[in-house]
C-alpha cells in the first residue's frame, strides 16, 4: 500500500489545501492512503472520520509536532497533546503511549532535527525523503542509513494539491487504521519512494528484500 505520510490542510496556517481537496488529490494520484499531519493539532478529527473514505483512500490522523530540537510526525492517541513540549518529553510520551515518532525532514537547513536524538536511539524512524527538501537535504541522511538501524519513510510535506503523492511510503502489509500504521513502522515493513518525474528512488532496505523474496505483493 502506498501512503503519502506528510500532508497539511488548512488546519495548518501555512497550507492552502482543504481537507476534501487532500483526499480527492490522493485518489487522483493513485495513492492508497494519506496521513494528515497538521502543525501541532489533530483538529482534522472535527471534520473528517478517520479510515477509508468514499473514494477508497485511507486517511490516518497524525500531527507534525514542533520542538526546539526539530519537528516530529507523531501517530498515536495524541488528540489532547499539549503544545510546547520539549523533544525529550514528547518522545517519552510517545513511547509510553505506544505511539510512534518520526524525525521529519531531519537535515533541512531551516528546521533540522538534533542529530543526537536519532544517534542515541531516542527516535528510530526518519523521514528520509521529504518533498519540500532539496535533493542535498534528502541525501544527507546517507550516513545514518549506513551507521544506524533505522526505519525510513517518505512524505510530500504537501501544502498544495499538486504536491500530494510526490514522495511516499510503500507499506508491505495492509494499513487501514492508525494502529496498523504504527505497527508497520515499528516492524520496518515499509520503504520510502520518490514518485516524481525524475524517477523512482528506492533505497536498499531489508524489508523490501524480505517481502520480495517471499513473493508478497509490493502494492
Amino acid at each position: 500500500m502506498i501512503f503519502d505520510m506528510h500532508v497539511h490542510t488548512t488546519f495548518s496556517p501555512c497550507s492552502r489545501m482543504r481537507v476534501d481537496e487532500a483526499v480527492a488529490a490522493a485518489g487522483q494520484s493513485g495513492l492508497d492512503g494519506i496521513c494528515i499531519t497538521d502543525h501541532d493539532t489533530m483538529n482534522i478529527r472535527l471534520v473528517l472520520t478517520e479510515g477509508v473514505q468514499e473514494n477508497g483512500v485511507v486517511v490516518i490522523f497524525g500531527m507534525e509536532y514542533t520542538t526546539s530540537r526539530g519537528d516530529f510526525l507523531v501517530f498515536g492517541p495524541f488528540e489532547a497533546l499539549d503544545p510546547g513540549l520539549s523533544a525529550d518529553r514528547l518522545l517519552q510520551i510517545v513511547d509510553r503511549s505506544g505511539g510512534i515518532a518520526i524525525a521529519a525532514h531531519p537535515f533541512r537547513k531551516e528546521r533540522p532535527v538534533d542529530a543526537r536524538i536519532v544517534e542515541d536511539g531516542r527516535c528510530r524512524v526518519i523521514e528520509s525523503l521529504n518533498g519540500r527538501n532539496t535533493a542535498r537535504e534528502n541525501a544527507a541522511v546517507q550516513p545514518w542509513r549506513n551507521g544506524y538501524d533505522l526505519t525510513e519513510c517518505g512524505g510530500s510535506d504537501a501544502h498544495t494539491i499538486e504536491e500530494v503523492g510526490r514522495f511516499v511510503t510503500r507499506f508491505f502489509v495492509p494499513v487501514r487504521t492508525r494502529s496498523d500504521l504504527i505497527a508497520a513502522l515499528k516492524n520496518r515493513l515499509c520503504r520510502p519512494e520518490d514518485r516524481t518525474d525524475e524517477g523512482l528512488y528506492v533505497p536498499d532496505s531489508r524489508p523490501y528484500f524480505i517481502q520480495a523474496e517471499s513473493g508478497a505483493s509490493l502494492r
